[in-house]
């Protein structure tokens, strides 16, 4: 195109004043608003059942808590089992109460290692958000019908996942719980009180014992490393091939492992010393796999160590026992059978607990309350069995022959 063309003319377009009128002007300043966040009160009463010698936060987790503005109220004497001084807690921001009824009255979210009693739920102001174990020999329906009447959001520690799907608490826990079965297995074959004075691991022209162990999971692995650290003969029984195959991986070496064939097991545990019940029910109760008629065929003198009795055990035979007293004999077969049975270990088992628990709780920074971080926090909604006056464990709906409803609608219909 010559410098002479003209371009041709265009039609122009006139825009409205109130979308030009503020053009290249100064704009009014806007402040982000923070959403208010409430700051959690947290309760550590004193373990007062099972002779518990744990405590749900120990004086590090407190400090974590109390620096993000966090409250925590701790029992007096709430650590003593754990080593864990009332000047600890207070050095580290914890508040000191005197009793427990100002623990339950006052906190609105109660930490507990060990199930609460009835009149401890009579204390807890309604709306509390409870987390504790749900030890199923324990629980009853009046227990249910307490936390439901004072609509207390029940959480079990045990079914809390992390966000991979796993278990941590009862992970860690079963990782003590394997190595702590087979040292009291140690014990009770030895000559201390009534034992039959069997070395575990056998010397020199002796065979070692043998301990069979039912489940394939964390408790058996950690038996299993303890067991043959000290020399014993090991065989396991699980269904799950897979947890069979992980197991000998991460041990190291071929075991003797099998399904849970009745033939199989029952001829195992005619010559075994030591049976360890290690299975895991990730929801309800664990299945009975050793009859009545299996534990009567046991050489006298052997030992059962029933880790699953939190889960009401997996013998027939087992029924729930404690600190003071950890054994009963049936059948000749000395039984131990302590739900709590980490507690033996109380400093190391609570330290435990805390580093897991507390991560958890900090999470629930950026809600708006602890009620809306557990209804989006899929990972603690798995633990919930009451919600406000609702049970929504089917489990316990079916063992108690009450009416329970998914979280997932008290969810949808509270949003």
């Amino acid at each position: 195109m010559s410098s002479t063309d003209k371009a041709p003319d265009r039609p122009k377009v006139s825009l409205p004043d109130e979308l030009t009128g503020g053009y290249g002007q100064t704009q009014t300043e806007t402040l982000a608003v923070e959403t208010k966040r409430e700051a959690l009160f947290i309760g550590i009463p004193k373990e007062i059942t099972l002779q518990e010698r744990r405590v749900a936060l120990v004086p590090s987790g407190v400090n974590r808590l109390t620096s993000r503005g966090h409250r925590v109220l701790v029992q007096t004497g709430a650590g003593t089992a754990s080593n864990f001084t009332d000047h600890h807690y207070s050095e580290e921001g914890g508040e000191i109460a005197h009793s427990a009824r100002e623990v339950y009255t006052k906190a609105k979210v109660i930490l507990k290692v060990a199930p609460p009693t009835l009149e401890e739920i009579d204390m807890m102001q309604p709306g509390t958000v409870l987390i504790s174990p749900l030890q199923l020999p324990i629980i009853s329906a009046e227990y249910l019908y307490r936390l439901k009447a004072k609509r207390i959001i029940a959480i079990a520690m045990e079914y809390l996942q992390d966000d991979s799907g796993c278990y941590p608490i009862v992970r860690i826990m079963s990782e003590m719980a394997g190595i702590t079965a087979v040292q009291m297995a140690a014990e009770l074959l030895s000559g201390k009180g009534d034992g039959p004075g069997v070395l575990l691991g056998g010397v020199s022209g002796v065979p070692s014992a043998k301990i069979v162990i039912l489940g394939g999971g964390v408790v058996a692995e950690y038996a299993t490393r303890t067991a043959l650290g000290m020399g014993a003969e090991v065989k396991i029984f699980d269904d799950n091939i897979h947890k069979l195959m992980r197991l000998q991986n991460s041990v190291g070496r071929q075991l003797y492992t099998s399904a849970f064939n009745p033939t199989y097991l029952r001829r195992e545990l005619l010559t075994a010393e030591v049976a360890i019940g290690a299975i895991h029910a990730e929801d309800g109760r664990t299945p009975v796999v050793v009859s009545e008629d299996m534990v009567r065929a046991m050489r006298p003198g052997s030992v059962i160590i029933d880790v699953s009795i939190d889960q009401g055990g997996c013998f027939a035979t087992s029924k729930l026992t404690s600190m003071d007293r950890p054994t009963f004999v049936r059948h000749d077969v000395t039984h131990c059978c302590i739900p709590n049975i980490a507690s033996r270990v109380g400093r190391t088992a609570s330290i435990a607990v805390s580093n897991l628990i507390v991560p958890m709780l900090l999470k629930a920074d950026g809600a708006a309350s602890i009620e809306e971080y557990i209804m989006h926090n899929k990972g603690m909604r798995h633990g919930v069995y009451t919600f406000k006056g609702c049970l929504t464990n089917s489990y316990l709906g079916r063992r108690f022959e009450m009416r329970s409803t998914d979280i997932g609608l008290l969810m949808t219909s509270s949003m």
